[in-house]
């Protein structure tokens, strides 16, 4: 009777991480499908995966550490004597590979070689699920303010050097995940996908606020005294704006439809602050400001 922590190579302490991936890596080594024409490699492969079973069946574990049962599972008798050759120790059957305590081994199996049997008979216990698919694959992708306002198609470079352009989806924002379906890692049953999450940057003069975009516009004394149109950046280009007679600072104009895009089609609005921007040092503004006389209280409303 072997040793189960020999056979898989592992250290009597070992945990179940550590249990699973010695397994998996002989497992991959020795199973009948990959080496028909050598019957030793099959047999130490059912030896294998006994000794899996008993280690990751606790109470199997337990007792076999104690001495309780031997390393096929059976009982410690007196004087040395098991089971004979004809008992339950001899060989290994269907639930040494997926059926009664088999402790996870079909699972495992599935992820090595997508649960498929082969010709030495070594199929009836592991399962009908479908093949593991590799790995999802993570990006994350950097995106302008003004390319995600816009929607502009973004090109990526994948982990084996293939570009690829994509359309960003209407109310992008940061977080927001896209699926490649396919170019992830390559598995048994196929390939993984590519997970892209969207990285928003910020902007000197935007900012936004659920699907709208913020902007300060500065506007001199006179453009806020006497109103008219000025130029207004937007994110599709500058546009004109009429900014009324006698605005102050603080008032807020809106540019309908120049936002984000919502994902019902329509699309979010610039909403323009105004500030009056006065010069430092303007002699002619400052005779005028010392000889006109405006008696109102701006700030009576703050009880001051």
């Amino acid at each position: 009777m072997a040793d189960p922590y020999a056979t898989l190579g592992v250290a009597r302490g070992a945990d179940e991480a550590t249990i699973k991936k010695a397994y998996r890596k002989l497992a991959k080594e020795l199973h009948p499908d990959r080496n028909k024409d050598d019957p030793k490699k099959a047999e130490r492969f059912a030896k294998v995966t006994q000794a899996y079973d008993l280690l990751t069946d606790k109470d199997k574990r337990a007792r076999f550490d104690r001495g309780e049962i031997d390393g096929d599972g059976n009982p410690t008798a007196p004087f040395g004597f098991g089971g004979g050759p004809g008992g339950p120790q001899g060989g290994f059957s269907a639930r040494d590979f997926g059926g009664g305590d088999a402790g996870g081994f079909s699972d495992i199996f599935e992820g090595l070689f997508g649960g498929r049997g082969g010709g030495g008979g070594f199929s009836s216990g592991f399962g009908r699920r479908p093949a593991a698919k590799g790995a999802n694959v993570a990006y994350r992708l950097a995106v302008s303010f003004e390319d995600a306002a816009r929607l502009s198609p973004q090109r990526i470079t994948l982990r084996d050097g293939k570009t690829i352009d994509l359309k960003l989806p209407a109310g992008v924002e940061t977080g927001t995940q896209m699926r490649l379906t396919g170019k992830g890692d390559e598995g048994p049953g196929g390939m993984g996908d590519a997970i892209v999450t969207i990285e928003i940057g910020k902007h000197a003069f935007y900012s936004r606020s659920g699907d709208d975009i913020r902007l300060d516009l500065p506007v001199t004394l006179r453009e806020a005294v006497l109103g008219g149109p000025v130029r207004v950046p937007t994110p599709d280009g500058p546009v004109m704006l009429t900014v009324p007679k006698g605005s102050t600072s603080g008032k807020v104009l809106r540019l309908g439809g120049r936002g984000f895009h919502k994902k019902g089609g329509t699309r979010g609005n610039l909403l323009v602050t105004l500030i009056v921007d006065l010069p430092s040092d303007d002699a002619a503004l400052t005779s005028f400001a010392e000889g006109w006389q405006d008696m109102r209280n701006p700030r009576a409303k703050m009880g001051v």
